[in-house]
């Protein structure tokens, strides 16, 4: 079991901990990480390993499987190193560039579906995010230009309110019964969970989530739509990009 330390703290940087395991040369799993495995639409964070010895394995790919986080390594690991470094401590650190982008942009989207959800009750068909692009897909028949102002306009009004961002846990059952608070449809949703995750824009949205995400929406900085897309009836796609963080 890994203790996944990204869901408590979006800004850790630097985490100690210990390899459990190493189930083939390049994959490496540890007890406790705050690299965030790809997952939700959110890509994979990138890292690095310290050990004592003063070997540094790079880490470039992470993925989830229940209670367990994978490490996928740069270069796989000698016959030595594979027997040596089970059990050995590790000093960890977080790609913290690639990070914030995926937190700025993931947060992004939040304020993104949040203003489609409460003007149009449209939900999510699809996502994904990228260091310098978003998307979302919506149940949506229409996407005027009127329609676009109105939503980057109140996009952007969210940012400059800088509301806080926050998360906490609820049980599955109350959270599913709040059905305000998931956007996917429902056979999209996590099965067999005692608790579930939700990531609150303080006073506008709230939604299930898993992901990595600023404080406060000020760090989002200006969001400004890029590109539409018809991607069938009733189903259409919004491109955004921010503005540089300062």
């Amino acid at each position: 079991m890994t203790e996944m330390l990204y869901l408590s703290d979006h800004y850790l940087k630097e985490f100690d901990a210990v390899i459990l395991d190493i189930p083939d040369y390049k994959s490496i799993i540890l007890d406790r990480t705050a690299i965030y495995p790809r997952g939700g639409g959110q890509p994979s964070d990138r890292g690095s390993l310290a050990l004592e010895d003063g070997t540094v394995l790079s880490i470039v790919e992470s993925s989830k499987d229940h209670d367990r986080v994978t490490h996928t390594l740069s270069q796989p690991l000698s016959d030595e190193q594979n027997q040596k470094f089970k059990g050995a401590r590790v000093k960890g650190t977080v790609d913290w560039q690639l990070r914030y982008k995926h937190m700025r942009h993931h947060t992004a989207l939040h304020i993104l579906s949040g203003v489609v959800y409460h003007k149009f009750g449209s939900r999510i068909t699809g996502g994904q995010i990228y260091p310098d692009r978003a998307r979302l897909d919506f149940t949506l028949d229409d996407l005027s230009k009127e329609r676009l102002a109105m939503i980057e306009s109140e996009m952007n009004r969210i940012v400059t309110d800088d509301r806080e961002v926050k998360t906490y846990w609820l049980g599955a059952e109350e959270a599913l019964e709040k059905k305000e608070l998931y956007r996917l449809s429902a056979d999209l949703l996590p099965k067999g969970l005692e608790k579930l995750r939700i990531v609150d824009i303080v006073g506008f949205d709230a939604q299930l989530d898993g992901g990595t995400h600023v404080s406060k929406t000020g760090e989002v900085k200006k969001i400004m739509i890029s590109k539409t897309e018809n991607k069938g009836k009733d189903n259409k796609r919004i491109e955004i990009i921010l503005a540089p963080a300062e």
